[in-house]
């Protein structure tokens, strides 16, 4: 079981994501409607993982992201996985950049096409790996355009599930090639931008999202 604190300002959507992660057998310790209430929250019931939104009020611009980003500063073993509509960039990079990137996830709400999914991700932040959407890494991509030019349209999309946290072999399933081939591309990737990576996935991802941000 895991608790969570679940950060949500629309009441109909907080208590359907209290429903289904308690339906996996976890248990949601607080849920709160704004930033304040969640660093609040967060303080009072030292929760296993935060689950966010980013836009919360009174601004509903990127409140409950910029509150995220003060809780791994005060705890930066906190694990986080916020859940948006869009990709707030600046904030984005600030969140992947809080404790070395560990335990923190962002993804966007509409791409998260199986309950499967989610849980899956909500465990492996929990676990201290790292999980974002491609969506965030495209956009991370455009700008760094240069050496990340000399990259074809496949190796950026091998670099683009890469750094969801996906093995080789999740990999090969998501493009329909052999585990083979996605090896051959990541080498390919290595050796344009002057990368040097060990095998663990989470420091995999870890290694190119600081290179993308760089």
């Amino acid at each position: 079981m895991v608790r969570i604190v679940l950060a949500e300002d629309s009441v109909l959507l907080r208590e359907g994501l209290v429903g289904l992660l308690e339906r996996f057998g976890h248990q949601v310790v607080a849920g709160a409607g704004t930033a304040d209430e969640l660093i609040a929250a967060v303080t009072e019931h030292r929760p296993d993982i935060v689950v966010t939104d980013v836009r919360m009020p009174p601004g509903f611009s990127d409140e409950g992201l910029r509150a995220a980003i003060e809780l791994r500063t005060r705890q930066p073993d906190l694990p986080v996985l916020v859940l948006s509509q869009y990709v707030q960039r600046t904030y984005a990079e600030d969140l992947l950049d809080s404790a070395d990137g560990r335990g923190v996830g962002y993804l966007l709400k509409e791409r998260i096409g199986h309950v499967e999914e989610f849980i899956d991700a909500l465990h492996r932040v929990g676990a201290g790996d790292t999980v974002v959407d491609p969506e965030v890494v495209r956009q991370l991509i455009r700008h760094r355009r240069d050496p990340l030019s000399r990259l074809t349209a496949r190796e950026q999309e091998v670099l683009a599930l890469m750094a969801e946290g996906k093995s080789n072999a999740s990999v090969a399933a998501a493009m329909t090639v052999s585990e083979g081939t996605v090896s051959k591309h990541f080498g390919s990737i290595l050796a344009k931008l002057d990368l040097s990576l060990d095998d663990t996935t989470n420091r995999r991802v870890l290694a190119v999202l600081a290179y993308l941000r760089g």
